[in-house]
């Protein structure tokens, strides 16, 4: 396997978690407290992703590499349209911030079962990328779940 193909993904992924924390600290406080049932996901989904970021730095110094703590272009570009979106929203800010962490969470699915699909990871590395992918998929089902249920209620 070559060292610099995954020290490149894991630091791909790196961004990635990096984005997830950044987008989650943008989310207004308000929102959260406004959704208690939301809040526990927001705290968990932190923390984990914290979790996440360190194992994956710790891949990276493993395999000699340097870790790229900092966030993507994209995921900088996401989140500026989002701030430039929500001026101008008339509607309910609340739905659309939600719409959009629900968004940017399968972004992270994608990118991640991306890593996984390359067959470019050794064992240990993609054994962590999987870890790390099912509790995104499993964190954002039940986020899903709760904000279709919000919904249905509103309806």
């Amino acid at each position: 396997m070559d060292n610099q193909k995954i020290i490149s993904i894991l630091n791909d992924l790196l961004h990635i978690a990096n984005d997830r924390l950044e987008g989650f600290e943008k989310v207004e406080g308000k929102i959260w407290e406004m959704n208690h049932d939301l809040q526990d996901f927001y705290e968990h989904m932190t923390s984990q992703s914290k979790i996440m970021k360190n194992q994956l730095i710790n891949l990276i110094s493993e395999k000699g590499g340097k870790p790229d703590d900092s966030t993507s272009v994209a995921g900088g570009f996401h989140r500026a349209w989002i701030d430039i979106k929500n001026a101008f929203l008339l509607g309910s800010l609340e739905s659309s911030t939600l719409e959009n962490v629900l968004f940017g969470e399968n972004a992270a699915i994608q990118a991640y079962q991306e890593a996984l699909d390359s067959g470019d990871l050794d064992d240990k590395s993609a054994e962590i990328v999987a870890e790390q992918l099912k509790t995104i998929k499993d964190y954002t089902h039940q986020f899903k779940g709760v904000l279709d249920n919000k919904r249905d209620a509103r309806l």
